[in-house]
């Protein structure tokens, strides 16, 4: 621990120890940080690294959405962005987005000002940051369609920026170099004709038809296999309801995996096996994840 507290000396930003991620991730679930801290600005969260380098203390980003913190909860220290949250508009439709800014807020902020390009995001939880990391997207599109650099504190300390074409944007992936990122530019367009706010609405609509937001849960479990949803693989094989302790495959969809009050990420993992080992039983379909897992168990 005094390692930990070695790397925080000096760190402008709340700073809690032993804190529980079932209090910050969608899941509701994750055993304790041993520090977590939300930086006070981007100069901060420089020092920090920095000092964590040096002290060789491991620091992890949490976004609070596509995880699952293990019960054992995560080493080291624990970053959150939620005071990096500035929108920056300008000209032509170029937004600088900070890492801790919402998706919903981001997108509310596009339709006030008629720009278009981030309709797809719409029902996205999670922050910029997150979502330019794991290139969150929908059937209407994903988040390399619209950044154009992103901005990261390197794994020393430093601030980088990389072009659009660095960043290795992949089906729900980057290969973005070690370092947390902490604000992006997005290229949008300005269309003061444009359906967004009908596209928004359907989107959400059907969202709230098709997925289980009542209950805690960290979206789509596993990725899409080639042409076939893994939704539909996972319901022919008769496993929608499908629990472990209070984990449940969604009865509304099946790709989803809801905590139903009391959930541990153990009940989750043993239904997550019992679900790609019957889909591959059942239709020679070998799922992966899309839901990422940290922390010890």
């Amino acid at each position: 621990m005094s390692e930990i507290r070695t790397a925080l000396a000096g760190v402008k930003g709340a700073v809690r120890f032993h804190e529980p991620m079932s209090l910050h991730t969608s899941f509701r679930i994750g055993g304790p940080a041993d520090a977590y801290i939300e930086p006070e600005d981007e100069a901060a969260l420089c020092r920090l690294m920095a000092q964590a380098r040096k002290a060789k203390v491991p620091v992890f980003v949490l976004g609070g959405t596509n995880l699952l913190v293990r019960d054992g909860g995560i080493r080291g220290i624990v970053v959150r962005l939620t005071k990096l949250d500035r929108i920056e508009d300008h000209q032509g439709g170029l937004l600088y987005v900070e890492g801790g800014v919402g998706m919903p807020r981001l997108l509310k902020h596009a339709l006030q000002h008629k720009l278009a390009g981030l309709e797809f995001a719409a029902g996205i939880p999670g922050t910029l940051a997150g979502s330019v990391v794991m290139n969150a997207g929908t059937r209407l599109g994903e988040m390399r369609d619209v950044v154009e650099r992103v901005r990261m504190v390197t794994s020393d300390g430093e601030v980088r920026e990389l072009p659009a074409d660095e960043v290795g944007f992949e089906y729900r992936r980057t290969r973005l170099p070690r370092g947390i990122v902490v604000g992006a530019w997005l290229r949008l367009r300005w269309d003061p004709r444009s359906r967004m706010d009908m596209t928004v609405k359907e989107s959400l609509q059907r969202r709230k038809a098709t997925q289980p937001l009542a209950l805690p849960n960290a979206g789509c479990v596993f990725k899409n296999p080639g042409g076939d949803p893994a939704g539909l693989l996972i319901e022919a094989a008769g496993l929608k309801g499908a629990q472990v302790g209070d984990a449940q495959v969604s009865t509304l969809h099946a790709n989803f995996i809801v905590n139903r009050g009391r959930a541990t990420a153990h009940d989750v993992l043993s239904l997550i096996r019992k679900v790609g080992q019957t889909v591959e039983q059942t239709a020679g379909v070998t799922l992966q994840l899309e839901v990422r897992i940290v922390g010890q168990a």
